[in-house]
């Protein structure tokens, strides 16, 4: 099925070099990880210096771990919780005002399960702006969430999702509007709703 003797890391695949990598491991470890809850602006500056495009008023936690900073571009007044994974092999972009809560796994990579060699691929994550991913949620390589979206608790999402719902389940799908219109009825949806409006 595998052979990992015969696995390789495709040239350039880390988008720096080596050294650059365990540098920004270095970092996190020692400077980003162990600072104090306020020091948002302390995080967002350690997270450019290494080339990640983070906004004006971004709430990031000491918690979070990124793989590739340059990676990973963040909108203004966007909120990444605690113990958010940003697994950046591939592209990250989070819009404006999104919310990432707590224990959430941004997934950008993986292995080809078919190759001998465990070929590994990364595929761009897109969290438009205006989404809520709430707690522990699970996003795949190459999904995309439509803006505004709203992704449930604990969901796994696998494939894209369209703007201005609310969504949950493993594997996510469309609950409802987010923004219903008035007298519009819920229906046999509100079991679903009352876990996502309890999700952090």
């Amino acid at each position: 099925m595998q052979d990992l003797s015969k696995f390789s890391m495709p040239e350039g695949f880390r988008g720096r070099p080596a050294w650059v990598v365990q540098l920004w491991w270095i970092t996190e470890s020692l400077l980003f990880r162990p600072s104090p809850q306020f020091m948002y602006g302390w995080r967002r500056w350690l997270l450019r210096r290494f080339g990640a495009a983070v906004g004006e008023g971004v709430v990031i936690r000491p918690s979070v771990r990124t793989q590739f900073p340059w990676k990973v571009s963040i909108g203004d007044h966007a909120w990444i919780g605690d113990d958010v994974v940003l697994y950046s092999l591939g592209n990250i972009t989070i819009g404006h005002d999104a919310v990432v809560s707590q224990k959430s796994y941004l997934c950008t990579g993986s292995h080809d399960a078919e190759s001998p060699e465990f070929a590994i691929y990364s595929c761009p994550i897109y969290v438009e702006a205006e989404c809520w991913i709430a707690t522990d949620v699970y996003i795949a390589p190459g999904v995309t969430i439509g803006r505004g979206t709203l992704v449930g608790a604990r969901s796994s999402v696998f494939k894209d999702l369209p703007p201005g719902k609310i969504c949950m389940g493993s594997p996510a799908r469309v609950i409802k509007d987010r923004i219903q219109s008035e007298g519009e009825s819920t229906g046999s949806e509100s079991n679903d709703l009352d876990q996502v409006r309890q999700a952090p």
